[in-house]
């Protein structure tokens, strides 16, 4: 029998590019990787009578999942949680490659229709709001072959999920001479498929979740792989495999025991969090000792594993099974601790005095942050300073109407956060509706409350981007909690209205606040 879910697929049909009687919209999502294949599915199924379509920069979707292509490329949080929640995950492991991850979420889009929204190779430029019409007018770029032409689309409701980083380019830092190297410098976001390294000496410079991804993974066929950190990094081992899920998989029905073990997952990593955050030295040393335990007693553990920050300063690094830990003991690789002099043609000169040699280098540096996907937006004709806004329940800016963005966890799986997202942007569209509204538009009119940054890890990419980034308050609903239960309560099931969210009517100018 056909289903609802297949009847709305069928209802719109596959457009790989726009025409001038097909670009309005009661919703544009910008970005078809992992949160925006949920946006789309939480409006087909919360807001059926919505009209939308998926704008997507590149050629194919899964946006992070189809970018990366590194060696060992593989999620940092359990499959359970950075899942969707209506759709079981279906590996064994919970830890799983990056390329059964964009599988899962290319079969997602198929199964629901979504593939059919998507309009490949259309990069949204930038964004003017007008309120005498409640529209926004999204400009495009569409790529076809060598031919390029610019289209603009109309929509009620922007939704960027287009991620939070610069798909172009990485961090990559310039040290003296590297032009001397006489090997390979490669950045992992952008991986040369004719790189070769079986038998050569790797140097992989990081310490983040690239870099200990890509250790044990190119060890595996390199002579010897170093990993230089400036500072070490908190690593944590988590069994690949979730052994409590796939008991309940075998005797329960698949959307149940996934329901609970997302449960049990959310719950474990709400409490370790909590534990780190109130007991930072215990937590600390208990980090520092098991990985010691596991990469052995001859390993320097305070140089090279013992931070300088508190856990959770920066997000920890997850190694599934011990694979670096075990690399590092069976000697294909180690790791220094030491800051970069300069480039020779055989390698490189530390601080120290050492020398690393390499005929590969790969420079796990870190992303870009790249806001709205560096879409320009304006208001009613004024050019927008994001840094300038204060993020609204950690998805809407301050003075910026029917804009919602996608923004996951730091300190948990990012679906967590992009779901409840997606399934209040969904309220906030059937209220609007229902009551006649055209707009909702957060609006910050307390001047005595304290602002912080939006993102409060001092991670270095973070830190790098603090120009660019919006503003967060110190209370609701201004202050982001990076707390799921504190989220779900107030995203899912709290009140649309309080004293930050107006709707208003079309033609009403941004800034005038409508009488009841």
């Amino acid at each position: 029998m056909e289903t609802t879910i297949e009847r709305a697929a069928a209802a719109q049909p596959p457009r790989s590019r726009a025409t001038a009687s097909d670009t309005e919209f009661d919703v544009l999502i910008v970005g078809a990787g992992l949160s925006g294949v949920g946006a789309a599915y939480h409006l087909r199924e919360r807001c059926p009578s919505a009209r939308f379509a998926i704008l997507e920069s590149r050629a194919t979707m899964g946006g992070t999942w189809d970018l990366f292509r590194y060696p060992g490329i593989r999620s940092d949080s359990d499959m359970f949680t950075l899942g969707y929640s209506f759709r079981p995950w279906h590996s064994d492991k919970a830890i799983s490659d990056g390329q059964t991850i964009l599988d899962y979420i290319q079969d997602t889009a198929r199964v629901f229709g979504i593939d059919k929204t998507i309009r490949y190779q259309h990069k949204v430029t930038g964004a003017s709001w007008d309120s005498a019409t409640a529209r926004w007018t999204v400009r495009v770029l569409r790529t076809e072959g060598d031919r390029q032409e610019t289209l603009h689309y109309t929509c009620k409701f922007l939704y960027m999920c287009s991620g939070y980083y610069d798909y172009e380019e990485g961090h990559a830092p310039a040290w003296a001479q590297m032009e001397q190297f006489q090997g390979r410098i490669v950045h992992p976001q952008h991986w040369p498929q004719d790189l070769d390294y079986a038998g050569k000496r790797v140097v992989v410079i990081g310490s983040g979740a690239t870099a200990v991804t890509l250790v044990p993974a190119m060890a595996d066929t390199a002579q010897h792989v170093t990993m230089l950190q400036r500072s070490p990094t908190y690593i944590v081992s988590r069994p690949e495999q979730d052994a409590v899920a796939n008991t309940l998989r075998r005797w329960l029905p698949a959307g149940l025991a996934h329901r609970l073990v997302r449960t049990k997952n959310v719950l474990l990593t709400m409490y370790f969090y909590g534990l780190a955050r109130r007991k930072p030295r215990a937590f600390k040393d208990f980090i520092i000792r098991m990985a010691g335990k596991q990469i052995g007693p001859d390993f320097d553990v305070r140089k090279h594993l013992t931070p300088r920050y508190n856990p959770w300063d920066q997000r920890l690094c997850l190694v599934p099974d011990g694979d670096l830990f075990k690399t590092i003991r069976s000697g294909r690789a180690s790791i220094a601790t030491d800051e970069i002099e300069c480039f020779t043609p055989t390698g490189l000169q530390l601080k120290g005095g050492e020398h690393l040699d390499a005929d590969v280098v790969v420079t796990a540096t870190g992303l870009k942050l790249k806001v709205l996907g560096g879409a320009g937006v304006t208001v009613d004709g004024r050019p927008v300073d994001l840094s300038q806004t204060v993020s609204y329940k950690g998805m809407m800016y301050s003075g910026i109407p029917n804009l919602a963005s996608s923004f996951g966890y730091t300190n948990a799986s990012w679906t967590l956060k992009a779901e409840l997202i997606a399934q209040y942007v969904c309220r906030l569209l059937n209220h609007m509706q229902a009551n006649g509204y055209d707009v909702c538009v957060p609006r910050l009119d307390d001047d005595a409350m304290g602002l912080e940054p939006a993102v409060d890890l001092t991670s270095g990419y973070i830190q790098r981007a603090a120009g660019i980034l919006p503003k967060q308050g110190t209370k609701q609903p201004w202050k982001s909690y990076q707390n799921y239960a504190r989220d779900l309560m107030m995203l899912k099931f709290g009140s649309l209205a309080d004293d930050a969210m107006q709707f208003e009517r079309r033609g009403q100018p941004v800034g005038a606040r409508q009488t009841a």
